[in-house]
């Protein structure tokens, strides 16, 4: 395992408990010698992670999109025996994927990607994983996939070639952006209705329970809403990962219309407007062709 970050400690750890040996590698020494106080085993290096398996080698990369995964290919192929795997279980763009496959296929490996879903409780609860490859590369995987999956049945399959893991993965998180958006606007306009002095989190609980809506981002908001009812101390700020942005791209490639998906991104980025300059112009424009008064802005 390269890179034990939190999500891939996480992987690293459920792995160790379901048998399998895994040796991890990290740029960050404190993470390897956590993860051999899990019952891992540590490596200084990816050489020497790739010299203590045995070839031909499985490697499960757990590292930032971008840069950092060429990087980490480009590092790992001169050591990698012919017939070895390398697998991408990070958010990387699905067109670059396609990519490293190719140059990965020129040097005798075999890349597998995987679109994993699940965050910080897929140490206990499993993972969702949507993966793309071969079928003989996924089924040289299937032990570790199972053992990281919900049950050995359900919760992953491999969705097609090199690349389909990680473009499944990003429609995935487009249709979260849309689900979280839902919740979070019927949620505010139940808040603002002030004369019922509704209570959000009895309310999310009931639809928990045989509503249609039932999920579990809503037991997620059920448990923010208990712990903070008003959500104090908490900035109206929402940062977005990248998928979002490319499944709205991609969508425009396709000709295939996502008002909900891209609304839902682009209301996060007017979360992030300090400034509010659209507002200001907004409001300066009703003045101008209706007379309506314009707030002043308050001083802090």
């Amino acid at each position: 395992m390269i890179g034990l970050g939190k999500m891939g400690a996480n992987m690293a750890e459920r792995l160790i408990r379901d048998g399998h040996r895994v040796v991890g590698f990290d740029v960050t020494g404190d993470a390897v010698a956590a993860h051999i106080g899990r019952g891992g085993e540590g490596a200084d290096s990816l050489e020497t992670l790739v010299a203590a398996l045995p070839a031909p080698q499985a490697v499960w990369m757990m590292v930032p999109a971008g840069r950092p995964v060429d990087a980490t290919i480009e590092a790992l192929l001169p050591h990698l025996a012919t017939g070895s795997l390398i697998v991408d279980g990070g958010n990387s763009f699905y067109k670059d994927t396609m990519r490293r496959a190719e140059l990965c296929t020129r040097a005798g490996v075999e890349l597998v990607d995987v679109g994993t879903s699940g965050g910080v409780w897929g140490l206990d609860e499993g993972y969702s994983m949507m993966v793309g490859g071969s079928i003989g590369a996924v089924e040289r995987l299937r032990t570790v996939l199972e053992s990281l999956t919900p049950t050995a049945e359900l919760g992953w399959g491999r969705v097609g070639p090199a690349g389909s893991g990680h473009f499944t993965k990003m429609v995935h998180n487009g249709i979260e952006y849309g689900l979280m958006q839902a919740y979070a606007e019927g949620f505010a306009l139940l808040e603002a209705k002030k004369e019922f002095d509704l209570d959000l989190h009895q309310i999310a609980e009931i639809w928990r329970y045989g509503s249609v809506v039932r999920s579990w981002l809503l037991d997620l908001t059920a448990t923010a809403l208990k712990q903070n009812p008003t959500m104090d101390g908490i900035a109206p700020f929402v940062p977005d990962s990248g998928e979002g942005r490319w499944t709205v791209s991609e969508a425009i490639d396709l000709g295939v219309a996502v008002p909900i998906i891209a609304g839902s991104l682009f209301r996060r980025f007017l979360s992030r407007d300090e400034e509010g300059f659209a507002d200001r112009m907004l409001s300066t424009m009703r003045n101008a062709f209706g007379g309506h008064a314009i707030k002043p802005e308050s001083s802090s």
